[in-house]
């Protein structure tokens, strides 16, 4: 008599773990509601995943060296990230445009100044979450020195031209005229200071 073959039990496979820029893009796009994109197929392991630039806000990408000099003279309001040897500020998305008449109107447009911006088309490396616990960035990589807080209108804290509103409701938005000139000053004396120590060691 032949017996009867037990029921067959399908086990399941186990669950790959979570890849960390799957983490990171759902935190940007979920707490934040920022537009992502995503690591090509086939991209080295580690590439970042990029936040898109001009939907939700512009950037002003200035040196590092500047940067942080021009932070000891605003006050703390709007996200700024770091990379390597360049700072990105936040600014309301617009300033891109914004800015060339702005520089002129401050009477920067005809210095050298190594100040750019990102705006509509752009994309930014998108810095590891602020959460602890997460494995934080390689080095040379971006993070973020202000962090956007996920809860708040973060859009409504970043310096525009029009300076209303702001996340907690109790006064204006940053004017983004002030940080530009804030900005530009730090830049165009760290470009002074590099052009004379060129001078002095060509002497």
């Amino acid at each position: 008599m032949v017996g009867t073959l037990p029921p067959v039990t399908t086990i399941p496979l186990p669950r790959r773990p979570l890849d960390p820029s799957d983490r990171v893009r759902r935190w940007y796009e979920n707490e934040l509601g920022w537009p992502t994109v995503p690591a090509r197929p086939g991209s080295p392991a580690g590439t970042p995943v990029r936040l898109v630039v001009g939907l939700r806000f512009d950037v002003l990408d200035v040196p590092a060296e500047a940067g942080h000099a021009a932070l000891r003279h605003l006050a703390p309001s709007s996200p700024v990230a770091l990379r390597g040897d360049r700072m990105r500020l936040l600014v309301a998305a617009g300033s891109a445009e914004e800015l060339p008449g702005v520089l002129d109107w401050l009477e920067w447009g005809a210095l050298p100044l190594d100040l750019t911006v990102i705006g509509e088309g752009g994309l930014m490396d998108a810095p590891p979450p602020p959460p602890r616990g997460w494995a934080g960035a390689p080095q040379g990589a971006a993070v973020w020195l202000r962090p956007p807080e996920p809860g708040c209108e973060v859009e409504a804290s970043l310096p525009t031209l029009s300076a209303m509103g702001s996340c907690g409701g109790g006064g204006g938005a940053p004017d983004l005229v002030r940080v530009v000139d804030t900005v530009a000053t730090q830049c165009h004396r760290l470009w002074l200071r590099r052009a004379r120590t060129q001078s002095l060691a060509g002497s």
